[in-house]
């Protein structure tokens, strides 16, 4: 278990550096005025495992970190959205597999939901994060890909019927 720092002020250092991010811990209390949810949910969420908070006080009081806000507000905006807290879960699961190098997807992903799906954001593609399948690809890059497949008359015939379609539909 981490060890803790003193807890400063509950006003001093919300506008941290990115060094002083680890350095910081929030009681319960104010993570509850921060992000607008209520006591109950932050120890569901941590019973569950959805969002575990990085340490706890001696006393067994829950300590959240910077990254544990973060994560908390990703959580939270998910849920507004309609995701459930056992999509979010089976999707963190799903992403911790995939991508072994991420430790904390709530907090080092960009995660978008979309019906009930939640989407990931990452490198120039989106992908969804129970089953990895690829959702946005750049219309672009497929037109490259065809041109050097067809060559420059292929390409060209893709781009004005591009232009003609956009038209009929403005």
């Amino acid at each position: 278990m981490p060890a803790l720092l003193p807890h400063p002020a509950p006003t001093a250092g919300l506008g941290l550096r990115p060094g002083a991010r680890a350095a910081r811990s929030f009681r319960t209390g104010l993570v509850v005025r921060i992000l607008g949810v209520t006591r109950r949910q932050l120890q569901y969420w941590a019973a569950t495992g959805l969002v575990v908070p990085s340490a706890r006080t001696a006393g067994g009081h829950h300590r959240y970190t910077f990254d544990d806000l973060v994560a908390l507000r990703a959580a939270k905006q998910l849920i507004d959205a309609g995701i459930s807290v056992q999509r979010i879960r089976h999707s963190i699961g799903s992403l911790r597999r995939m991508l072994p190098a991420v430790r904390r997807p709530l907090s080092e992903l960009i995660l978008v939901a979309t019906g009930d799906l939640v989407l990931v954001l990452q490198e120039g593609t989106a992908f969804e994060a129970l089953s990895g399948q690829e959702w946005i690809f750049e219309v672009s890059r497929l037109e490259r890909e065809v041109s050097e497949r067809l060559g420059s008359e292929g390409g060209a015939a893709i781009r004005s019927r591009r232009v003609r379609e956009a038209r009929r539909g403005s």
